[in-house]
């Protein structure tokens, strides 16, 4: 076995053609890929990245791979086998890594997808192949920084790196680890998905924990997105129009029938948006954190 694969060395150039540059090292013989090979000459020292090509052959670059053995880089998933694993492109010219699917999860439609992306080191085996490992839970720990109060109700993005049934962890694009509630999400994220959310609170030890959910007033449909916001602005957050008012009084002020009104009206009921009192629709008191987001 070759004991130099998935290491940094130091070679010396033995050989050169109008294609091609080799080096070597204890005996053995490096294809070396770089973007100009016209720069090395025979006898020239050159540091790389050695490691076996998809050809079967050995290969040595100068541009260092994102993830190396010890030490944790991000890659993008390109693809996935499903009795293999995912393939991930750790910036290497010509190879990509397999993490194996013995550590990926039980549950293969939570498997990443292209697109996707995952903090991993390299190990390399006996039969000089390289495998993607992915980072445990100390090592987001050891990376993380903890979050101020301020983070509340921020919207935020993050990569997952540990999808549970119980939750799910993520690793923010500021360096936060944040938890996501199964009450909080739509459906279970997959393991290195970037997900879009935002800040419902602020534990004591500085992690976050998420909401997946759109917040109430993001899901309205556009005549309650517009009634809300007319009452948001009237006098004293209340106007004197009610599922009783008549068609016409809700045709000239709104523009829309009475069955539309009552319907938008009852939307903004049943999220507990607005109320009907003596005549009137009036705002109800907002929580902290839609107040804080309609002050921008």
């Amino acid at each position: 076995m070759n004991e130099s694969v998935g290491k940094i060395i130091t070679g010396i150039v033995t050989d050169k053609n109008e294609k091609a540059v080799f080096v070597q090292k204890a005996g053995v013989t490096y294809r070396l890929v770089a973007e100009n090979l016209s720069l090395y000459q025979l006898g020239d020292a050159v540091e790389g990245f050695a490691y076996v090509g998809k050809d079967g052959r050995y290969k040595l670059t100068p541009e260092l791979p994102n993830s190396m053995i010890g030490r944790y880089g991000w890659g993008e998933v390109v693809r996935s086998q499903t009795d293999l694993g995912v393939f991930v492109d750790i910036g290497l010219p010509d190879k990509d890594v397999v993490v194996s699917m013995d550590d990926l999860p039980n549950e293969k439609d939570i498997w990443p997808k292209k697109g996707d992306w995952l903090l991993i080191s390299l190990s390399v085996d006996d039969q000089e192949r390289m495998w993607g490992k992915l980072a445990d839970d100390s090592i987001f720990d050891g990376l993380a920084r903890k979050a101020g109060k301020e983070m509340r109700n921020k919207d935020i993005a993050g990569t997952v790196y540990h999808p549970k049934l119980v939750g799910t962890y993520v690793f923010t694009d500021e360096g936060y680890l944040g938890f996501v509630h199964p009450s909080e999400r739509e459906r279970e994220p997959r393991l290195g998905e970037v997900i879009k959310g935002r800040v419902i609170d602020v534990k004591e030890d500085g992690t976050l924990n998420l909401s997946l959910m759109p917040r109430a007033y993001e899901v309205l449909e556009d005549d309650a997105a517009m009634i809300l916001e007319v009452v948001k602005r009237s006098k004293e957050n209340r106007i004197p129009y009610t599922d009783k008012s008549s068609p016409e009084d809700i045709k000239k002020q709104f523009g829309i029938s009475k069955a539309q009104f009552k319907r938008s009206l009852g939307r903004l009921m049943k999220q507990k948006l607005v109320r009907q009192e003596a005549g009137y629709t009036i705002l109800n008191e907002q929580p902290q954190e839609e107040k804080d987001n309609s002050n921008g």
